[in-house]
Formats: C-alpha cells, sequence, structure tokens
C-alpha cells in the first residue's frame, strides 16, 4: 500500500484554487513589503488591462467583465492614487482615455521581477524535490477546455 499525499485524491478544482490562493498570497505579501500594499490583485488586473495604449472605461470594464459603474469606481480610485490619469480620447468627442501613470509602471516593472522571483523559488524547491512546474499540463488543461480560442482571464473573487 502507498503511502501517497492525500492532496493527491483532492478533485482538481480544488488543488488548482488552492495553487493559485497560495502562490497569489506569497506575491501580494512581496508586494505589500516592497511598498506596494495600497493595491490589491485586481489593481493588477486593471494595470495588465491598460498596458500599451490605454483604454475607454467602458473597455476596461468589458476587459476585466465587471459593470460599467464598477471601471468607473475602479478608475477614480486609481487616479486618486496616482497610478492611471485620464486623458482626451484620440478619437475625440467626450470620451476619455485611461492610460497608465509611471507610477503604475513602476509597479509593474517591481511585479514582474517579484514573480519571476518566486517563481524561480517554486522551480528550485520543485526541483529539489524531483519534481517541476506543471507548465505544460495546465496549458494542455486550459487547451482542452477553450481549444484556440483561449478567453481572457478575469477575476472570479
Amino acid at each position: 500500500m502507498e503511502n501517497r499525499d492525500p492532496l493527491e485524491r483532492a478533485e482538481l478544482t480544488f488543488l488548482l484554487g488552492m495553487a493559485f490562493q497560495l502562490v497569489l498570497s506569497e506575491f501580494v505579501s512581496r508586494l505589500d513589503a516592497a511598498g506596494y500594499a495600497d493595491l490589491r490583485p485586481m489593481h493588477g488586473l486593471v494595470f495588465q488591462a491598460l498596458r500599451g495604449s490605454g483604454a475607454t472605461s467602458s473597455e476596461l470594464a468589458e476587459r476585466l467583465g465587471v459593470t460599467k459603474q464598477a471601471a468607473g469606481q475602479i478608475i477614480d480610485d486609481l487616479e486618486k492614487r496616482g497610478y492611471v490619469e485620464r486623458r482626451p480620447h484620440p478619437a475625440g468627442g467626450r470620451r476619455k482615455l485611461v492610460v497608465l501613470t509611471d507610477k503604475a509602471h513602476e509597479h509593474l516593472t517591481v511585479a514582474g521581477r517579484t514573480l519571476h522571483e518566486l517563481e524561480a523559488r517554486l522551480t528550485e524547491q520543485l526541483h529539489e524535490a524531483g519534481r517541476q512546474v506543471p507548465r505544460a499540463e495546465l496549458a494542455a488543461v486550459i487547451r482542452a477546455l477553450a481549444g484556440d480560442s483561449i478567453p481572457p482571464w478575469r477575476p472570479v473573487w
């Protein structure tokens, strides 16, 4: 009789969710320690959605899967904190383009470095245990469920 880890018998959704929760928690703790305790994971998703040329609040709402009102509240909050700013839309009219400020770009740099350091530590720990980060397996699960139409990643909390 094998002495296997009871987690190996757990439901896949539980394992994926728990792994995500633990990695995210460690990531957030490291960002808090780096001086970004005023931001939450949702803000990182907003920054990713606004990277490049920015977006209108309606476009942001669509990308995040939230209401226009919720997107407007998030933008208002991040604007007060100095992470985004509203600019006239290049197409004119009353629309505003929401873009990241230098402060947000600095955060993205720190967050990217932090995430790579966390993944490197996890990779090292798994390697020492004779395992590896199951990137290919997770990609295969996603492909099996979504095919070539990978949907945008949206928060579920």
